[in-house]
């Protein structure tokens, strides 16, 4: 069953959903867009791309598949820098057609219009089995929650969940847990939030937690590293 989301539009110009039913928004309202490109392309595997040039493919594992922002925005690294991704993506509720085709993230940076169709490719390919979306990137998107999901190694984790005053049960150290274990040797984990109860957990799992200047309108946001 889908969940009702009302498509916003945030101080970027790009859009974003809205929850009614947790009164909270996929992304953040100052934007979504350079949210995205700032916590989970720049600080995330754009950073673990330099320190590790010489590793591939890269495994990307996401919580959170939402408006596919953040997969797109892979999907356009991978094939420009022609370097291979394994993209894994869980997401309970996914997007209906009439409400994904309607977002305009393609349209915020026409220096990378020509990638738009993978968009919606991304969002039309098979829930729980593996797509080749394009050359350079490899998806599987599975439909269920972090708690039921079955997880695969990862190189760099997208933690993009809904914030933790609004789904608790997805940043217990519990959970983390089950997200670290599965961390390769210099993984990266990556999200909006700095919280610091968040922080402490990451710690307590032996991973070196880092404090880092957060997206627009957001003063902090956390990145963590599983040490060789």
């Amino acid at each position: 069953m889908a969940r009702e989301v009302k498509i916003i539009t945030t101080e970027d110009g790009s859009h974003s959903l809205f929850v009614p039913e947790l009164n909270e928004t996929y992304h953040s309202f100052h934007g979504a867009y350079r949210e995205s490109v700032h916590v989970f392309m720049l600080y995330g595997l754009e950073a673990w791309y330099v320190r590790n040039t010489d590793k591939f493919p890269i495994r990307i594992f996401e919580v959170g598949f939402g408006t596919g922002l953040n997969a797109w925005l892979s999907l356009v690294w991978a094939e420009q820098y022609k370097v291979p991704v394994l993209y894994h993506s869980i997401e309970p509720f996914p997007l209906e057609k009439e409400v994904y085709s309607k977002l305009n993230y393609t349209e915020v940076d026409t220096s990378i219009y020509h990638y738009a169709p993978y968009f919606q490719m991304l969002h039309e390919a098979p829930w729980n089995e593996g797509a080749i979306v394009s050359e350079y990137f490899n998806m599987k998107k599975d439909k269920t929650t972090l708690e039921e999901a079955v997880l695969y190694h990862a190189d760099v984790v997208f933690f993009d969940a809904f914030a933790p005053s609004k789904q608790p049960e997805l940043w217990t150290k519990e959970m983390l847990s089950k997200v670290v274990e599965t961390m390769n040797p210099g993984a990266v984990f990556v999200t909006y939030c700095a919280q610091g109860q968040l922080k402490r957990n990451l710690k307590e799992l032996g991973l070196e937690v880092e404090t880092l200047p957060g997206p627009p309108g957001k003063k902090e946001m956390t990145r963590a590293w599983r040490l060789q």
